[in-house]
């Protein structure tokens, strides 16, 4: 049972208590639950920005790619890609940052996402970010970070939330990708930040009344599901070598819960449909990339099952795509 109450008008008490919690976790003042991380992303960018300023972003970061152009329509921002592959390095952003001439867009904020989604879940390198963190500062722009996998990053690493979280104004969390919760994120910042966040959320339809059902959720996400998201890890690693041994893949070494699968002679879309058919959801990420994400509905004892019927569903579809069959489609998936 959750305590409840309107959290329009801030009474709710469970809500106010997963707020602390999520604020001391990121070592930020404050936090306001919204209901997804687009949400979160795109509320961060209304506090930093003005219509016609500047985003900098990794190539395929979830605020550019997945939030169905939300930058342009509520912000009126456009964004800028730094470096290949979702990371990229402090000369390299450094390289994008536009003059200030009144003829140019006004970069304002950079935005990283870790673990990013698109590159495989890979971890941002922290001595990067705070090299990243210096120039931003030096160039007087923002920093937000879209922390959706912030948890996986910390498990990966061993690094308090906290410490990942520092260099940023504002990060956002997620409840629901690795920890399990049905719903809802966080967005986490300065105080005065936050302030304005509540009337941004407002404005964008994320008030709600008795969330303390939602926010009790996360809360038990918080103290039953981080620590076993080494679990994941490990699942992400055994399944990526498996696939590893099927000829036509390229598999590289997962550092988290995602494991991407190139084939450059294989459609997605086969190998997606030969694994739905035998009871394994996956997800195509392009014409010949597929992606494979570990989680708490996979027991471990599952674990060694599932890659051998990826690795079969694999083989079928490299099979068919050796007799000439059709190619299929392939769909992009949000995550």
């Amino acid at each position: 049972m959750a305590e409840v109450g309107d959290d329009v008008y801030r009474e709710d008490p469970t809500a106010r208590r997963l707020e602390e919690r999520v604020a001391e976790i990121t070592g930020k003042e404050a936090a306001l639950f919204v209901p997804s991380g687009t949400m979160g992303n795109q509320i961060a960018l209304l506090c930093h920005t003005q219509r016609g300023d500047e985003v900098v972003v990794g190539e395929g970061a979830h605020c550019a790619y997945y939030e169905s152009g939300a930058g342009a329509a509520w912000s009126g921002v456009q964004f800028e890609v730094a470096g290949r592959g979702g990371l990229f390095t402090a000369a390299e952003l450094e390289a994008v940052i536009k003059a200030p001439a009144y003829y140019m867009p006004r970069t304002r904020v950079v935005a990283l996402e870790n673990t990013h989604n698109r590159a495989g879940g890979v971890v941002f390198p922290e001595d990067e970010v705070h090299a990243i963190a210096q120039v931003a500062r030096a160039h007087g722009l923002a920093m937000h970070l879209d922390g959706a996998r912030l948890w996986n990053a910390s498990v990966a690493t061993g690094r308090a939330v906290a410490a990942l979280a520092a260099p940023f104004d504002t990060v956002s969390v997620c409840f629901s990708k690795g920890l399990g919760a049905p719903v809802g994120s966080a967005l986490c910042g300065s105080a005065e930040t936050i302030a304005a966040a509540l009337r941004f959320r407002k404005m964008l339809g994320g008030g709600m009344r008795q969330i303390g059902v939602l926010a009790a959720a996360a809360l038990y996400a918080l103290d039953h599901h981080v620590e076993r998201l080494f679990e994941d890890h490990a699942a992400a690693k055994v399944i990526a070598a498996a696939l590893r041994d099927v000829a036509g893949a390229w598999v590289p070494a997962p550092e988290t819960n995602l494991v991407m699968v190139d084939t450059p002679g294989i459609p997605a879309a086969r190998f997606v449909e030969a694994a739905e058919r035998r009871g394994v959801r996956v997800s195509a990420f392009g014409p010949h990339r597929t992606r494979i994400c570990t989680h708490l509905d996979l027991p471990r004892e599952e674990v060694l099952r599932v890659a051998e019927v990826l690795v079969e569903a694999l083989r079928e579809a490299n099979a068919e795509a050796s007799a000439g069959m059709g190619a299929g489609t392939s769909a992009g998936t949000v995550g």
